[in-house]
Formats: C-alpha cells, structure tokens, sequence
C-alpha cells in the first residue's frame, strides 16, 4: 500500500492556496532523480505528476548511503 503526504501553502500573489500530494517515492528517468507530486489549487488538479527534481546535495547522500560509505 503507498502512503501520500500532503503539504498546504498560501501563494499571495495568485491568492490561491496551493496543496500537493506526493507518494515520495524517488524516481529515475536516465536523466534525473525526482519525486512525483499532483499540484492542486484551491482544490482544483492543475499539475498531475509534477516531477520536482530532488536536489544535488540530496542526490549526494542517497549515493553515499547505497555505497554503504554513510
């Protein structure tokens, strides 16, 4: 069974309250290292599958702990 997590943020400049739901799961694409998230405005799908890259320093730990050198 997946677990989805949602995060809630108010855009001022849009006045919309932005909600994402993500099952964090890491995913490669050969390219690179992302999570998928469905991005909702006041409820309302505008994004399905967003790929939010996951960060280089992130990418640095993930590597070093399946290296077995954490």
């Amino acid at each position: 069974m997946t677990e989805t997590r949602e995060q809630e943020r108010l855009i001022e400049g849009l006045k919309v309250i932005e909600t994402t739901e993500t099952d964090n799961v890491l995913r490669w694409d050969g390219t690179a290292l992302y999570v998928e998230h469905d991005v909702y405005h006041n409820g309302q799908l505008v994004h399905r599958r967003y790929r939010r890259k996951v960060t280089a320093d992130v990418a640095k730990v993930l590597l070093s702990v399946l290296a077995g050198k954490a």
